[in-house]
């Protein structure tokens, strides 16, 4: 609980055992090849546990459930699961950009690696500490997304606006060099990414959960639409 308060981060070593992750990495492959599953083309697979009893029961775990519970002091919702094969090579930004609560903050994530993770095949990163800066949100950047209009540029400003925030902080980058099986869970206003792909052959496995505490308001902060929960 120390590096929550502190970083905005805990990291599970071990969480898992080898044949629990190897049983997810199987599972992925056969819904692939059974067409029940579809990567998107930044190579995303989003909601994986609507077809999957075995990932619906891993997002559900009570350890990770019932720590997330005492952060928030209230009951906690997985609404999301997002597996990978290839690292994001996501630039620097917060999930608070896109699943936003009020009050802030009641948004957590758990991150799983499912293979080993090491500076060649695009580790995670991250800022620790980041989360106690003030949150970036829409009035912070310039952007036109709103309900009636999409601006495709508007995550590039976001990103831009985040570099800018690590900049004047001098905030120090860390990478996550997992072990398969680690579980890393971070605070909603953690800025974090995907290093680049140094070796394109290799894949980089993972899975990430996403929780909302129950009993607050849900919303994606570009568009100020309501979050649509998949619980």
């Amino acid at each position: 609980m120390r590096q929550w308060v502190e970083n905005g981060f805990i990291l599970l070593k071990n969480f898992l055992t080898n044949e629990e992750v190897d049983a997810v990495n199987q599972e992925i492959e056969q819904l692939t090849k059974e067409r029940k599953i579809k990567p998107l083309e930044n190579g995303k697979i989003m909601f994986a546990f609507k077809q999957s009893a075995l990932i619906n029961k891993l997002m559900r775990d009570k350890r990770i459930i019932s720590l997330f519970e005492f952060i928030f002091k209230q009951r906690v919702v997985p609404f999301q699961t997002i597996n990978f094969l290839k690292g994001s090579q996501q630039r620097a930004h917060s999930d608070s950009i896109h699943m936003t609560t009020y009050p802030l903050g009641y948004l957590s994530a758990a991150w799983f690696a499912l293979e080993e993770v090491d500076e060649s095949n695009g580790s995670l990163f991250y800022y620790p500490g980041s989360h106690k800066l003030p949150y970036v949100l829409s009035p912070d950047f310039d952007h036109k997304t709103g309900l009636l209009q999409l601006d495709p540029q508007t995550n590039q400003r976001y990103e831009d606006k985040i570099d800018e925030v690590i900049r004047e902080n001098k905030l120090v980058k860390k990478d996550f060099m997992a072990r398969k099986g680690d579980v890393f869970l971070w605070h909603a206003n953690l800025i974090h990414g995907g290093n680049p792909i140094k070796d394109i052959t290799r894949t980089r496995k993972s899975m990430v959960v996403h929780y909302f505490a129950d009993n607050v308001v849900k919303y994606h902060e570009i568009s100020q639409r309501p979050a649509l929960i998949n619980d």
